[in-house]
């Protein structure tokens, strides 16, 4: 059976437009499939060159197949559960600047060159003040970069129309403007002048983004049965559920020279991606956190049996469309689509995800996903988010450890631990309640303060704790 590469498969080649920092799984699976999806359908014409950003990566895989793999988009579309799968032919070539540092700053000397593109993980983005423009390479993925665009700046002469466009993908906030503000430090650390400096400010632009798609990754317990399928080998092969979002900030040019529309492509520009970034943390991860100690109490394990639940299922969906998305600035149209791609994720048949491991700190992933829809609720309405509630009083049974008569272990900080057992040895519910809400170690403020709720958290985690979370589930959503 043959490998994949360029002489067994049809594929195109592209002119290379693109660096690409990162040939993990999420960039070939999300980055690396749009700009497939564009050269398809948009004659977007862009070839990437994948840089391997740290010492041990997948570079030489990569090369064995000539940039070529195989990607697996499993999930709901348009209603219906799908898999389906295609070669990704945008990777050109692979470069690993450990072994080869002179072809990697080679790269800055192509005139096509316009974008750079990096996944170096939520540490990626960091200073390193031992790295210095003559290392081979440098250690930081800022500092390989900053020596790049050197190069760049030193090749076309500061040619205003050699600038990139930068877009990092790390899970940071402000990606952008973290990476952009790195760079200017090595241009100091370096000296490598106010020319080089005012190019960098005036014609590279630095995108921040926020980036949403589940890559479980490389299929290894199906590779058997993928390789029957494909009828050949691919050691690159990758899964991805069909939902992606990609909210790009920067100047509008920016999207003229990205044909995303077109393609019909999750990719929004904008001038401001902070509403974007609430909406996912409200919407995705406060469902998530709301969902984990109801669904899990009431007696459920994974994500997807609890939106198939008629109970459990319909209280999340009441809660995101009736309390969390009128907490938001967003069009309603632009909420409910969002919140029906959510409910569809949590739905993926193809994707087992389990209760448990989304309820690792708990109590900071309230306060951080879902208390700022309690409060702006409770400032937009004047009322309280009864759901919301319902699901912080579960929140406190959970920390108790026990599900009927099965103990559990809950995984938080040692604090919050001991905080709750504390709690719970006293047995008291308007105590436990009283001490929970109050403790602004916890939430950043005493949730006492506000009429009503520590009433509402008192009576619903004591029909929890007296007729059980079914029973209790049951009479609030009736």
């Amino acid at each position: 059976m043959n490998t994949l590469n360029r002489s067994t498969a049809n594929v195109k080649t592209y002119t290379e437009r693109i660096i690409q920092f990162g040939e993990g799984n999420f960039l070939r699976a999300f980055a690396n499939w749009m700009i497939h999806e564009m050269n398809k359908k948009a004659g977007f014409d862009a070839g990437v060159v994948a840089i391997q950003p740290i010492d041990q990566g997948l570079i030489k895989m990569l090369n064995d197949q000539d940039g070529l793999y195989t990607l697996y988009l499993n999930g709901i579309k348009n209603g219906e559960a799908i898999s389906e799968h295609e070669i990704i032919d945008c990777i050109q070539r692979g470069i690993n600047p450990y072994e080869n540092p002179a072809d990697y700053l080679a790269t800055a000397e192509n005139p096509d060159l316009r974008f750079v593109i990096s996944n170096t993980t939520e540490a990626g983005i960091s200073y390193n003040a031992d790295d210095k423009l003559d290392d081979a390479p440098q250690s930081s993925y800022p500092g390989k970069l900053t020596a790049l665009l050197y190069r760049r700046f030193q090749t076309f002469g500061g040619a205003s129309d050699k600038g990139l466009i930068l877009i990092p993908c790390e899970l940071i906030d402000k990606n952008g403007d973290n990476l952009k503000r790195i760079i200017l430090q090595y241009a100091a650390d370096w000296n490598l002048g106010a020319e080089f400096v005012e190019w960098i400010n005036d014609d590279n632009i630095f995108c921040n983004t926020l980036v949403d798609r589940i890559v479980p990754g490389y299929p290894r317990d199906k590779m058997e049965a993928i390789t029957e399928e494909l009828g050949y080998k691919d050691n690159l092969v990758v899964e991805g559920e069909q939902f992606h979002l990609w909210v790009i900030e920067g100047p509008a040019s920016v999207k003229e020279e990205i044909p995303a529309e077109v393609c019909g492509l999750n990719i929004v520009f904008t001038d401001n991606m902070e509403p974007y970034r609430t909406r996912k943390v409200r919407i995705l991860n406060g469902a998530h956190t709301t969902l984990v100690p109801v669904g899990y109490l009431y007696g459920i394990d994974k994500v997807r049996e609890s939106l198939e639940d008629e109970v459990v299922g319909g209280f999340l969906k009441n809660t995101i469309f009736n309390e969390i998305c009128p907490t938001l600035d967003l069009s309603k149209e632009e909420l409910d689509q969002f919140s029906n791609d959510v409910l569809d994720r949590f739905r993926n048949p193809y994707l087992e995800h389990a209760l448990m491991s989304i309820s690792l700190n708990s109590t900071s992933k309230y306060k951080t996903r879902v208390l700022p829809s309690v409060l702006e609720y409770i400032k937009r309405k004047d009322a309280l988010p009864q759901g919301l509630l319902f699901s912080l009083a579960s929140l406190i049974a959970f920390y108790k450890g026990e599900r009927g008569t099965e103990r559990y272990a809950v995984k938080d900080d040692q604090a919050a631990l001991d905080f709750f057992a504390a709690q719970w040895a006293k047995g008291d519910i308007n105590a436990i309640v009283k001490a929970t809400l109050s403790n602004t170690d916890f939430w950043g403020v005493d949730l006492t303060q506000f009429d009503g709720l520590e009433t509402a958290v008192v009576t619903y985690l004591e029909a929890i704790q007296n007729k059980g979370m079914k029973a209790a589930l049951q009479a609030f959503v009736n």
